[in-house]
């Protein structure tokens, strides 16, 4: 889905899904704090900023940011 926010932002939805362990083991990454709970307790798979999708299963403190995520939310912050 592609479309212009009232800030003139354009927003594109990325529908696919990762099947493999990718860069998530590597960094860490930024998603709804709403996520983070559910999908530790329940497995259910969160998609990040930079639109990672996974089941989360280990400490982020312990991982860079991914650089992608950090650049998002830091536009998204403007």
């Amino acid at each position: 889905m592609t479309g212009l926010t009232g800030s003139g932002v354009q927003l594109n939805e990325d529908t696919r899904t990762w099947t493999s362990d990718g860069d998530h083991e590597r960094h860490s990454h930024y998603i709804d704090k709403d996520q983070v709970l559910e999908g530790y307790i329940n497995g259910k798979p969160v998609i990040a900023l930079c639109g990672k999708i996974w089941v989360p299963s280990r400490d982020p403190e312990k991982y860079p940011v991914c650089p992608t995520c950090k650049e998002i939310y830091a536009e998204m912050q403007k």
